[in-house]
């Protein structure tokens, strides 16, 4: 039986629909552990006096989660802060050739702040540094964080070679009009 025969249509991978899942997953599911850490903690210490043992330590860890996580997803979906002002002034071909020099510099320096943080675990993984109060690891949250910018330099490459309309002055987007609000 061929594949065309089998009734069901096989839709192509998109890339940016599953990073967006993905992060965005990561993000909700430590934003959604902290605030269940931070409801038990504060709950303990007004029903039976006792707080969570680390809680500050996990609500940290928590947020590089969440802050990393979030870095590609606004990368993918253009919503830095920006300062547009004088782009009225500049001829369209001239912003476009300004967004990818932009997207290329993201991307060559959140490659090497990868690098180097990447190299910061290893460093951190040798030496045993943990957390004060629960002595966790430090190394695989270094490298959490390291991956998490390595994929939004990636973002930035695809950007480059690939843009979109709301990176990208004209630049048709797949999206119908209207569609993210702008």
């Amino acid at each position: 039986m061929t594949r065309a025969s089998s009734g069901a249509a096989r839709l192509p991978l998109d890339p940016r629909r599953l990073l967006t899942v993905l992060c965005g997953l990561m993000a909700a599911a430590a934003l959604f552990a902290i605030m269940l850490l931070t409801l038990v903690d504060v709950g303990g210490r007004k029903l039976v006096d006792t707080s969570v043992p680390g809680s500050l330590e996990l609500t940290e860890l928590l947020m590089v989660a969440v802050i990393f996580a979030g870095m590609p997803l606004v990368s993918l979906h253009g919503e830095h802060v920006v300062f547009d002002s004088l782009d009225r002034l500049l001829p369209p071909w001239l912003r476009r050739v300004q967004q990818a020099l932009v997207d290329l510099l993201c991307a060559l320096l959140l490659a090497g702040l990868a690098w180097l943080m990447w190299g910061k675990a290893a460093q951190m993984a040798e030496f045993g540094d943990t957390t004060a109060q629960l002595k966790l690891s430090l190394g695989p949250y270094v490298q959490l964080m390291s991956v998490l910018i390595g994929v939004t330099a990636a973002v930035h490459a695809l950007l480059l070679w690939r843009p979109v309309a709301h990176h990208h002055i004209g630049v048709a987007d797949d999206a119908p009009a209207g569609a993210d609000g702008r």
